[in-house]
């Protein structure tokens, strides 16, 4: 699998897929050739090679809906997870919730996951609350519990930790969520890449994704929601495309998904997407999960090992392990593993409220993807006791 991707160099250990996955070669031909020999706009034209852009996009919305167990109306195209919560969070909470609602959020959810919530709590006068996390840290389900009311109107949690690589019981959530009427969003950011999606199994009512962590190119994400949620909800934007019929006097509007995709869309981004679940399930999310959990076992297992090294989040991880030096800033830590070419992310992750809670200002995080070997973890492991070297 590592020959499938020209980004990849020998010697070089990326280890920074939660951050953006890097592309493989069938990707990169399928967008080439959407810009070079298949380009056109979609939906306007009614010339040959409009018409055939159109049916590909259209059919990226249909792979997408089969990714995820899901009816591809109900799948709209949306810049990234980011742009989708935003979307849900103007269209849907912001004109169903009132002063005096509540949204329940977790101590481990990205940024997007929180800020987009304050911005439409502020405006309407509603209050967020958070869920700790158990001693291992993961999202404290059994406290959710404890803490639900029928104020709840909103649950949004990541399906796993960007941060921690915990993974959320997304059923139960849905069932506690559900049972005092509150719906729930699912930032299924890092799951899709490693693991199989059904939201009709998860009961969610809401999910979001970003195409650039599923091997696929940047600026193209995914929204599910359900159907009469969608329904319900007014556009996000205004412009072409997502209209029934325009005059002066009153504008009525096309049903979902087109409601909410005004404008000319990322084409060739839809067609990377469709690009990169092909070449996901042409290996097996199931294999995926396997090959990942296996990386995320060895390299706890070994990092352990270093007295000075302190590992967070679980040890059945999706694909991370996030870890500090003592006495060592995780910047220099990424500077002198970079100098040995290995890749990590060093920071807070956009999870400062998470930092917080872990007592630290910023982690190290090693995060895998199908390109990885045991070699990368070798350099990791290599790296570390360098820099310990280095600081001790």
């Amino acid at each position: 699998m590592l020959a499938d991707f020209p980004a990849i160099p020998a010697g070089w250990a990326y280890l920074d897929t939660a951050a953006t996955a890097q592309k493989p070669r069938a990707v990169i031909d399928a967008i080439a050739r959407a810009y070079g020999t298949d380009y056109a706009t979609v939906h306007r034209g009614v010339y040959e090679r409009s018409a055939n852009m159109t049916l590909a996009y259209e059919a990226a919305r249909r792979r997408v809906a089969r990714f995820i167990g899901a009816q591809e109306n109900d799948c709209v195209f949306v810049r990234g997870a980011t742009e989708a919560i935003n979307l849900v969070a103007h269209s849907w909470a912001g004109t169903q919730l009132k002063a005096g609602d509540r949204i329940l959020l977790s101590q481990l959810e990205h940024h997007s996951n929180i800020v987009p919530w304050q911005l439409v709590a502020e405006r309407v006068g509603a209050h967020i609350d958070v869920v700790p996390l158990t001693p291992d840290q993961r999202i404290d389900l059994d406290a959710m519990a404890a803490m639900l009311c029928p104020k709840h109107k909103l649950v949004a949690l990541a399906h796993v930790s960007n941060v921690l690589g915990s993974v959320l019981d997304v059923r139960r959530a849905a069932d506690l969520a559900h049972s005092v009427g509150a719906k729930l969003l699912v930032d299924g950011c890092q799951a899709v890449p490693r693991m199989a999606v059904d939201v009709a199994a998860l009961d969610c009512d809401f999910y979001v994704f970003s195409g650039h962590k599923l091997y696929g190119p940047t600026g193209i994400g995914v929204l599910w929601g359900r159907a009469e949620l969608l329904e319900a909800m007014p556009p996000y934007q205004g412009g072409g495309s997502m209209i029934d019929r325009v005059t002066f006097a009153k504008t009525t509007y096309a049903p979902p998904p087109t409601r909410f995709e005004a404008g000319t869309p990322h084409i060739v981004g839809v067609v990377g997407l469709h690009a990169a679940i092909d070449y996901v399930e042409s290996i097996g999310l199931d294999r995926i999960h396997a090959h990942e959990t296996a990386l995320v076992a060895d390299a706890r297992e070994r990092l352990g090992r270093i007295n000075s090294v302190r590992l967070f989040g679980p040890a059945d991880a999706a694909g991370i392990v996030s870890f500090a030096v003592d006495g060592v800033h995780p910047h220099d830590v990424g500077t002198i593993l970079d100098e040995a070419g290995v890749a990590i992310r060093a920071g807070h992750h956009c999870a400062q409220p998470l930092m917080e809670a872990l007592g630290v200002e910023a982690t190290a995080r090693a995060s895998f993807g199908v390109y990885n070997r045991a070699a990368d973890i070798d350099a990791l492991v290599k790296g570390i006791e360098r820099v310990t070297r280095i600081f001790g």
